[in-house]
């Protein structure tokens, strides 16, 4: 199928950095709306309002909810068709290291589930949730590894650090 068509838009989930749902509707009803766009009904919707936790909050107007909530309310909406491929943008930023760690349990389920998940992220301790890392530098691949393999390669312990000694050796080898 080619890309955006109909078929393929009904396999991809897509959660971007900032909640993409509408501030003066309720939960459910934001949630329904997508389930529409996708071809789902009601049911569709309120499982995915349960998945993320958000069961009594569903009748709450999503102007009125914190930030972390948006978020679940933007996940649900992203999971609604039950995706095959979740695209996640900077799932986690801004968001309290409790609810952050909950979103990447649900994450972990999803791919467990058979969900693929590409995540974009700067926060590179997150990396350690995924299995397979694709580290950019100015929209060029710097290296496609694993996060124990990169630690293994250049011996740093924090993912952090091995990521800047990547660049480093990436830098060193452009300028030479």
């Amino acid at each position: 199928h080619p890309a955006g068509s109909a078929p393929l838009r009904r396999r991809v989930g897509y959660l971007p950095q900032d909640a993409a749902i509408y501030h003066d509707l309720r939960v459910v009803d934001n949630v329904r709306y997508f389930a529409a766009l996708y071809g789902f009904d009601a049911r569709a919707a309120d499982e995915a309002i349960d998945r993320v936790g958000l069961s009594d909050h569903r009748d709450a107007y999503c102007g009125n909810l914190s930030g972390g909530q948006r978020t679940r309310v933007s996940l649900a909406c992203a999971l609604v068709c039950r995706p095959a491929l979740l695209v996640l943008d900077e799932p986690t930023v801004g968001l309290d290291p409790v609810l952050r760690a909950d979103l990447w349990r649900q994450f972990g389920e999803l791919a467990q589930g058979g969900t693929t998940l590409l995540v974009s992220s700067h926060v590179m301790d997150e990396a350690d949730h995924c299995r397979d890392l694709l580290l950019m530098r100015d929209g060029h691949l710097v290296a496609h590894t694993t996060p124990a393999r990169l630690r293994e390669e250049t011996g740093c312990s924090s993912l952090e650090d091995a990521f800047l000694s990547i660049i480093k050796r990436s830098t060193v080898r452009q300028a030479g």
